[in-house]
């Protein structure tokens, strides 16, 4: 079976909405909700399908565009590859020229839309940011609520409570300050024991690559309106965040880390390789800071995930 190309746009206006389109009830996956785009024709870049599909569904001419996922997803009566860009500069007012109806959706909202099953990992790559706070190890409760703080002031939005050298009872009660600093400005992720996910129901979830390993033939442990993520290093614990179907994954470690100088770095040859195997959003990992960002999206990560290179109090 062929597999069919397509290019998909995650188009955001001024406000940060994204506009979304109704698929044709006469078309594959009739009366379901998409990103705009089109079939990749032979010869054509996916950048150039892009803007050509884009004028002609929409109107608009894109001015500014940058890779965001590529997704292989196999129906029962066709194989698609999805190239999907991130628009966030156009000229004209986009209409639906097809005659399809449009509608402009906070990236909160676009779970409430139903969508084909290979725009999931779209939808999610949508409402994440391309930074990952993960918090050091090590502080003290009032050092690390202050260094939370701040960096949420500064702008993250996504961020990881990691504490392994807490006892238990301290990390919870740090995770019930850390939840109400978050509140309306960032999604905290935890990290723990699965017995305390209805104790944190605001909260999302950071499984372990060991937690992976035990709990994936379970499945999703809880519905998709809680983030799920799963920290991941090879081919077989991509497959597994796949079979449990997390939200997204880190990848790890790219480069050399202090935290795990033992650990064999992946290299981003090797990372441009297991991200494409990926069926959802990917952070990269592993002595990285904000200035690699852009080499991340270059091989299909959604972003990078750091520590002691997020950290605002480092």
């Amino acid at each position: 079976m062929t597999r069919i190309e397509v290019a998909a746009a995650v188009i955001r206006g001024g406000d940060g909405r994204v506009l979304i389109a109704r698929r044709p009830l006469d078309k594959h996956q009739g009366g379901l909700w998409e990103f705009p785009g089109g079939k990749i024709e032979p010869g054509e870049t996916a950048e150039a399908a892009l803007g050509r599909e884009l004028q002609e569904e929409l109107g608009i001419q894109v001015r500014a565009a940058r890779p965001l996922i590529r997704i292989h997803h196999d129906y029962p009566d066709k194989q698609v590859l999805l190239d999907v860009w991130e628009v966030t500069a156009f000229d004209g007012e986009p209409h639906g020229a097809e005659g399809q109806p449009l509608a402009w959706v906070r990236p909160q909202d676009l779970p409430e839309y139903e969508f084909p099953a290979a725009n999931r990992p779209i939808v999610a790559a949508a409402r994440l940011p391309d930074r990952y706070l993960i918090t050091p190890d090590g502080l003290a409760p009032d050092e690390l609520l202050r260094g939370l703080r701040l960096a949420v002031e500064q702008g993250v939005r996504l961020v990881q409570l990691r504490a392994p050298s807490m006892f238990d009872p301290a990390y919870r009660d740090l995770a019930l300050d850390a939840l109400g600093l978050c509140a309306g400005r960032a999604q905290l992720i935890l990290k723990g024991p699965l017995e305390w996910l209805g104790d944190f129901p605001a909260a999302g979830w950071h499984l372990t690559a060991e937690q992976l390993r035990r709990y994936a033939p379970n499945g999703r442990p809880f519905p998709r309106e809680r983030w799920l993520a799963a920290s991941c290093h090879s081919v077989e614990e991509l497959a597994l965040a796949a079979r449990m179907g997390v939200d997204f994954v880190t990848l790890s470690p790219i480069l050399p880390t202090l935290s795990h100088p033992d650990a064999e770095p992946l290299g981003w040859g090797m990372a441009s390789e297991l991200t494409e195997r990926c069926t959802c959003p990917v952070f990269v990992l592993g002595g990285l800071s904000h200035e690699h960002r852009a080499q991340a999206r270059n091989i299909g990560a959604q972003g990078v995930a750091g520590i002691r290179g997020f950290w605002p109090l480092a």
